[in-house]
């Protein structure tokens, strides 16, 4: 076999592959904001509308540690262009959409099928590039990682403004096709080993239960007041009984669909927690500070979304340096100082204010970018560095797979923490509102005791303790980023040996 296969045209190859997993990513994020216009326009409750976010994430982590499995089936090129193919159609169908039932049909369509996209454009991309600039590729893509994220909701936000929402679906079709046509000729002549693996019924089906179910709660949790709803509570346990019976049967079956004795790989094992737990931090800071800007200092999203969008400067700057680089470095020690600056970031946010100035907000972004410029390529370096090469897209997805989940746990726990201590802490400032306290006494007397003096006062309360939740929230989140360096220097040298050997045509 021709382990050493090189397309026509690299550069060329690269931009089509990196063009889809940005379309792909930047799908996860782009209709958040134009819910609202998207429920007024079909004629449902905000609160459905939150379906079309749900049904994207539940299918698309169904299909994430598929991809192991569809790659011995059909083979990486094929499976990458036919993927990128059905996520335009399926864009497509979701532009023209009539109603929201339809829509969410369509996007867990387009989910599912995004779900082998990013993890087999990880696989080709280190089979395509020599082994000295293989780094460089995954910097590149580490970049589209960070990137993406962060225009989705800035575009999101300006195409539903200007145009309208459906044009946030329609624009992926010409990305796709061109991709899709790109990949399938430069890399037509690569060599394929297919085989056609035993399916794995019992797993899929409690795949599909566990983490649909699992997913679905952590979606729908805080809207459902957790525990206090029935639906939460019957999911769950639908969810924890599939679970227990997938991870049973995967570590015993022969030929199991999701290969979980990657685990075996040392590095796999500390990189993909380090990865996991990382991401799961990044992913709370990209959801709180929007979130706070918009209801504690009363930015619009679209200011909101500039206020948060210098995060990904230096990625994009240093991204060719980073992957030129970074192997001359005992990548535990990039990686160390990654989560020190994320870290640095995160305890900088626990002492903001509510007066606090635009130009501090997007400083400590730009700050925080420095860190994720050299986070995500040297972490995805170790992990893959002690796999096999015919694990490596399997790995890729799994690794992917649990980022993933990690976001969704991120994304509820930390909405939950902010909202939950915000009340806790406005009972704390409510119990000092008394007719003995000077300064209350003073308020009165210069607004006079009416109803909206109390209502302002009762805003400014609830305020105030959101801030102060937020504030503790952070605090926590740097000090997991710190406790992160202990898990990646458990990760052994060499990072750069099978992975590199030969991660060719497999």
């Amino acid at each position: 076999m021709n382990t050493h296969f090189r397309p026509p045209n690299l550069v060329l190859a690269t931009i089509g592959l990196s063009l889809a997993t940005f379309m792909q990513v930047l799908d996860t994020t782009i209709a958040n904001v134009s819910l609202p216009t998207i429920a007024g326009n079909l004629g449902v409750s905000q609160d459905q509308s939150t379906w079309v976010i749900t049904s994207f994430a539940v299918s698309n982590a169904i299909a994430l540690p598929l991809t192991g499995f569809l790659t011995r089936r059909f083979g990486e090129v094929k499976l990458f262009v036919w993927a990128t193919v059905l996520f335009s159609l399926a864009s497509l169908l979701c532009g023209i959409a009539q109603s929201m039932s339809m829509l969410i049909l369509f996007r867990t369509i387009q989910g599912a099928v995004a779900g082998p996209m990013y993890p087999i454009t990880q696989a080709l991309l280190i089979s395509i590039y020599p082994p000295a600039k293989r780094s460089m590729a995954l910097a590149l893509l580490a970049m589209v990682t960070v990137v993406a994220p962060i225009a989705g909701p800035i575009l999101g936000g300006w195409i539903t403004d200007n145009y309208s929402w459906p044009w946030i679906f329609f624009i992926n079709v010409p990305i796709g096709i061109f991709a899709s046509s790109v990949v399938a000729n430069q890399l037509r002549l690569r060599e394929v080993v297919t085989s056609l693996p035993k399916i794995d019924y019992v797993g899929l089906i409690t795949l599909v239960v566990g983490v649909g179910a699992l997913q679905v709660v952590l979606d729908k949790g805080n809207d459902d007041d957790w525990f206090n709803s029935n639906f939460i509570i019957i999911t769950s346990i639908i969810s924890a009984i599939a679970i227990a019976i997938f991870l049973i049967w995967e570590l015993t079956d022969k030929d199991p669909i999701v290969d979980l004795k990657l685990f075996r790989h040392r590095n796999f094992r500390m990189g993909t927690i380090a990865l996991v737990l990382a991401y799961a931090a990044f992913f709370a800071i990209g959801l709180l500070v929007p979130q706070w800007l918009q209801l504690n200092l009363g930015y619009t999203a679209t200011w909101a979304g500039f206020a948060t969008a210098p995060l990904g400067v230096l990625p994009v700057l240093l991204t060719f340096a980073v992957g030129k680089y970074a192997t001359r470095f005992d990548l535990r020690l990039l990686t160390s100082g990654a989560f020190v600056i994320m870290g640095a970031t995160c305890f900088l946010r626990s002492n903001f204010y509510i007066g606090i100035d635009f130009e501090h907000v997007a400083l400590v972004q730009l700050l925080q970018g420095l860190g994720v410029a050299f986070f995500f390529m040297p972490v995805t370096t170790i992990l893959l560095s002690d796999l096999q090469p015919h694990e490596i897209a399997a790995g890729g997805g799994v690794a992917t797979f649990l980022r993933t989940v990690g976001a969704s746990f991120s994304a509820s726990l930390t909405t939950f923490l902010w909202q939950h201590r915000g009340i806790v802490h406005h009972e704390h400032l409510a119990e000092q509102i008394t007719p003995y306290n000077p300064q209350v006494q003073q308020a009165i007397a210069q607004t006079g005791d009416s109803p909206t003096t109390m209502a302002i006062l009762n805003q400014s309360i609830t305020l105030q303790g959101l801030q102060i939740s937020f504030n503790e929230v952070f605090h926590m989140l740097g000090w997991i980023f710190l406790s992160l360096i202990v898990v990646i220097w458990m990760a052994k040298p060499p990072f750069a040996a099978k992975a590199g050997a030969g991660a060719g045509g497999h």
